[in-house]
Order: structure tokens, then sequence, then C-alpha cells
């Protein structure tokens, strides 16, 4: 996740309890854990974090 700029979502606050995304990286979407930023990181295809974050919306 070299060059990864990470964010979470405006509605967290301070919450430092989140998940935290990236969407810069080219054909990967990043998904890890705020609390553990050292930590492991999920790599998701960018159609399939689409459908995901749809279906949340709904």
């Amino acid at each position: 996740m070299t060059g990864a700029r990470w964010r979470k979502s405006s509605r967290s606050g301070s919450n430092d309890q989140c998940v935290e995304v990236a969407t810069n990286l080219p054909g990967v979407v990043g998904v890890r854990d705020s609390k553990d930023p050292m930590g492991p990181a999920l790599s998701i295809d960018p159609g399939s974090w689409q459908s995901f974050t749809a279906a949340l919306r709904r």
C-alpha cells in the first residue's frame, strides 16, 4: 500500500476507532483499521468496493 492516502468518513468525527480507506491507488481500494495503521490492510477490487458502498447506502 505504498503511496496510499488514507481517509476516514467525516461522520466519524474525532473517533479513532474507524475504518480508513485509500482510493488513490491504481486498480485497488485499500481498507484498514484506524486503531492499527501499521497493521494489515485489505486490497479490494474497485468494482467490489463500489458495490459494497452502494449496498450500505440503500
